[in-house]
């Protein structure tokens, strides 16, 4: 199989990168811009011709895009951007693959939801975005359903990984630096390990598990914490137990985003219809730690 992937310069395009070493299909890792120190074409998917003369010139089975305007708080007064990259480009990379008859594995968001339940998400919820990234996400999931091509979706949360900037590496380094800091807690998730959601698009690529099987589905790791909680984790498991973790409400810090209380999704579906497991976030943060650690 030929499999293009965007995003390639992102947490999820690089856990990708790490898998498809391994796999004798043909990926070509595509962003933007290219890496420093990585393999990776040039594409931009707002520009529906090059997508379609890439993907034609490869012979594109499957496009798996790692892409997203991601930047939460800048969306609320970016919103045509953040539209361009959420929306637009995904109905792009949507309606290239219906052409092909490739499937379109595209990553989506809990932030789709309004966060006011207080049981977990399943796929089947009505979307219900309460801020510009949500509703961009959304309108991209949409345009994907509009596509008519074989798709997978993917909706995740708190994604971080030993690439690029996340809340894992930041909380790793404050801990360090400071004697005490405040947290909230009335904000409740799965923290995902973007190499485990790697791991489970690739194994369903690999081993033709996609077929017959189109639909949204839910991935994070196991379990529910607050951010209060994944603090004191990550800090006790980088061993900087000196830093005075407080709990706080979000009201503390003040922003023009409101964001989900409780976003915590059901992974049901994924585990029945794919055969998998799903490791605890605790366990999967281990491991994310360790790989830091030893950077």
């Amino acid at each position: 199989m030929n499999i293009l992937v965007t995003g390639a310069n992102g947490q999820l395009g690089n856990e990708m990168r790490v898998l498809a070493a391994s796999s004798a299909n043909r990926y070509l890792f595509t962003d933007i811009a290219c890496a420093d120190d990585k393999e990776t074409t040039i594409l931009d998917i707002t520009d529906i011709e090059a997508i379609r003369t890439l993907c034609n010139d490869i012979h594109a089975d499957v496009i798996i895009n790692c892409a997203a305007y991601t930047n939460v708080d800048k969306a609320e007064d970016d919103y045509d951007t953040a539209c361009r990259i959420n929306s637009d480009a995904v109905g792009n990379l949507a309606n290239v693959a219906a052409e092909r008859r490739a499937l379109l594995v595209h990553i989506s968001t809990d932030y789709v939801f309004s966060g006011t339940s207080y049981v977990p998400y399943t796929e089947e919820l009505p979307v219900q975005p309460i801020g510009a990234y949500g509703k961009t996400k959304a309108l991209g999931e949409n345009r994907v359903f509009d596509s008519g091509c074989n798709y997978l979706i993917f909706r995740t949360a708190w994604l971080y990984s030993v690439y690029g900037n996340n809340f894992v590496k930041t909380m790793k380094r404050l801990t360090s630096e400071r004697d005490s800091l405040k947290v909230v807690f009335d904000q409740v998730g799965s923290p995902t390990y973007a190499a485990d959601l790697a791991f489970a698009i690739f194994d369903i690529i690999e081993n033709g598990k996609a077929a017959g099987n189109n639909g949204v589905y839910h991935f994070s790791n196991e379990g529910v914490c607050s951010w209060y909680d994944f603090s004191n984790a990550i800090a006790d498991l980088c061993g900087n137990v000196a830093c005075d973790i407080q709990p706080c409400h979000s009201e503390e810090f003040p922003s023009k985003v409101k964001r989900p209380h409780y976003s915590v999704l059901d992974k049901t579906k994924y585990k029945s219809v794919f055969g998998m497991k799903v490791p605890h976030w605790y366990d999967a943060l281990k491991r994310c730690i360790l790989l830091l650690n030893n950077q």
